[in-house]
């Protein structure tokens, strides 16, 4: 073998050795960069993921809490009106507001001779016969009552002064109306049973009448203001 031809395969020798080292290399080079791109995928994902359970966790719990302020609102709107349906309640019982609506007149007034002139030593209505009357309405489900004009309420006074009766400290004369608003077939009824309040102050000689209305006004209550 000549000189030049050993120098030659000498020469690829070396080549082909520096091309597997550099190729080793290069391989070695390349896969530590390669696995690391596929982790921090990996790692980007997993991450993602778990954005998107907290993004979905968030928006359960925004309607969630959605959902009980709502009921709050609501039940907060109906706390009021039940609060604003209380205090009617207490107004009208108190007498403060006017009351209109369905309900009777009872018209009691004293007994007179054929001539229609009261004589002495008669029977007079009193006061007595009034709370009668009234308390015979309460007890059947009137919800406001007056009597000639005077409202009345828990702190009423109903009594004698003189020939006269007082109401809420007014004086009142007869004829006595007395309004209630309340279902107009059971106050009559229930004054008008057999036996009952009206027979017994007619049987007193009073002079008593029943009336059904469809629609009545009882004005507030006012004390020491005429009626």
């Amino acid at each position: 073998m000549s000189e030049r031809t050993t120098l030659y395969m000498s020469i690829l020798l070396v080549a082909v050795m520096l091309g597997l080292i550099l190729a080793v290399q290069f391989r070695a080079a390349n896969r530590p960069a390669n696995t690391i791109a596929t982790d921090r995928a990996k790692e980007l994902i997993a991450e993602l993921k778990k954005v998107n359970q907290e993004k979905e966790n968030l928006r359960k719990e925004i309607n969630d809490l959605t959902l009980k302020l709502e009921q709050v609102n609501r039940g907060k709107s109906e706390a009021i009106k039940a609060l604003q349906n209380e205090l009617e309640k207490v107004r009208m019982l108190a007498g403060l507001v006017t009351v209109s609506g369905p309900g009777v007149e009872v018209v009691l007034d004293n007994p007179k001779n054929g001539e229609g002139i009261m004589t002495s030593g008669m029977f007079i209505v009193r006061d007595e016969d009034l709370l009668k009357v009234v308390n015979e309405l309460w007890g059947s489900g009137a919800e406001a009552i007056a009597i000639n004009g005077q409202r009345i309420i828990a702190t009423t006074e109903i009594r004698m002064a003189g020939p006269f009766i007082n109401i809420n400290t007014t004086r009142v004369v007869p004829p006595y109306q007395v309004l209630a608003v309340g279902n107009p077939d059971a106050l009559a009824n229930n004054l008008e049973l057999p036996g009952g309040l009206v027979e017994y102050l007619r049987d007193l000689g009073i002079e008593v009448t029943v009336q059904k209305h469809e629609d009545l006004t009882i004005p507030a209550y006012a004390e020491g203001k005429p009626s």
